[in-house]
C-alpha cells in the first residue's frame, strides 16, 4: 500500500531472545520497516507511574537516565509508545507526571547518548539489523500481548457474536442513524469492560472499568443491544408496510392495445 514503516508492539512471544530496540523489516514485505514498542519502559510510564506499590515508585527523571544508559550501547532505538490520555487522565497531574515530562527531556539529551527522532526520521536514518514475523493478531495489552483482553472469554464472544449477527439487516435498512449506533457499539472498549482476567492484569482492566464486575458489563450490553434489535425490527416493520402502501397507491394499469 506504500507504506515506509509500521510501528507495532515489541510483543515477548514474537520476539523471542531478540531486542525491541532495533529497526526490523517484514518477512512478507521486505521494504516495510518495523519499530517495535520497549513495553516495559512504555508502561513504566503509562501504567505504574503512580503506582506506589511499584517497588520503582516514584519514578523520577533521574531513574529512567539510568535505566536508558544500562541498555546495550548497540542498540539503535527506544521506542516509548502510549496512549495520548496516559497524560492528565490515566496518570492525574497530582501524580506529578507533567512535572517528570518537562525534566526528562534534557536530562536525556543531556547526560545520555540519545535524541530524540520521529518515526518517520528513525525510518530514514536507521537500516533494519533483520526480520520479524507476526503470523497472529497482537496488540499491547495484558501479559499475552494478544487480543484475549477483547475477545478471551465466553461474555466477549457471545455479545460480540450478537452483534455483528444484525450486520446484514443494518446495511439492508439503508438507515444511516441505526447505522452510526451500530458501530459505536462495536466499540472495543465495551468488550474491554467484560474481561475476566485476574492477577496482575486484573488490576489494569479494574483500572480502566466503569462496571463493578465483567458481568454487570455483559448484561448492560446485551440489554442496550436488544433495544437496539427492537429498534432494528420495528424500523424494518414500518419500511414493509411504507412500501406495500406504494404498491396499493400506485396500481399498475395495462392499456388495451388498438386493433
Amino acid at each position: 500500500m506504500g507504506y515506509k514503516g509500521m510501528l507495532t508492539e515489541g510483543a515477548k512471544h514474537i520476539l523471542g531472545w531478540k531486542s525491541p530496540n532495533f529497526i526490523y523489516h517484514s518477512t512478507l514485505a521486505p521494504k516495510l520497516k518495523i519499530l517495535l514498542r520497549n513495553f516495559t519502559l512504555s508502561d513504566d510510564i503509562a501504567f505504574r507511574f503512580s503506582d506506589r506499590k511499584w517497588s520503582e515508585w516514584p519514578l523520577t527523571p533521574e531513574k529512567f537516565v539510568e535505566w536508558l544508559n544500562a541498555l546495550p550501547k548497540e542498540e539503535d532505538i527506544v521506542n516509548l509508545f502510549m496512549d495520548y490520555e496516559t497524560f492528565g487522565e490515566h496518570q492525574w497531574e497530582e501524580t506529578g507526571i507533567f512535572e517528570f515530562l518537562k525534566k526528562l527531556p534534557e536530562k536525556i539529551l543531556k547526560q545520555t547518548d540519545y535524541t530524540f527522532v520521529t518515526p518517520k526520521e528513525a525510518f530514514e536514518r536507521l537500516n533494519p539489523v533483520g526480520p520479524i514475523e507476526v503470523t497472529y493478531p497482537i496488540s499491547w495489552a495484558d501479559e499475552e500481548r494478544d487480543l484475549t483482553a477483547w475477545l478471551g472469554n465466553d461474555l466477549q464472544d457471545d455479545a460480540f457474536d450478537k452483534l455483528y449477527e444484525l450486520g446484514k439487516k443494518v446495511h439492508r435498512l439503508k438507515d444511516e442513524k441505526l447505522l452510526k449506533n451500530w458501530r459505536y457499539l462495536q466499540t472495543s472498549d465495551h468488550f474491554y469492560y467484560m474481561c475476566t482476567k485476574f492477577f496482575s492484569d486484573g488490576d489494569v482492566h479494574r483500572y480502566f472499568n466503569p462496571y463493578n464486575t465483567p458481568y454487570d458489563a455483559f448484561i448492560n450490553y446485551m440489554n442496550v443491544l436488544a433495544d437496539f434489535t427492537f429498534m432494528l425490527d420495528k424500523s424494518e416493520t414500518e419500511r414493509k408496510k411504507t412500501r406495500k402502501s406504494k404498491q396499493i397507491s400506485n396500481p399498475i394499469t395495462a392499456k388495451k392495445k388498438k386493433k
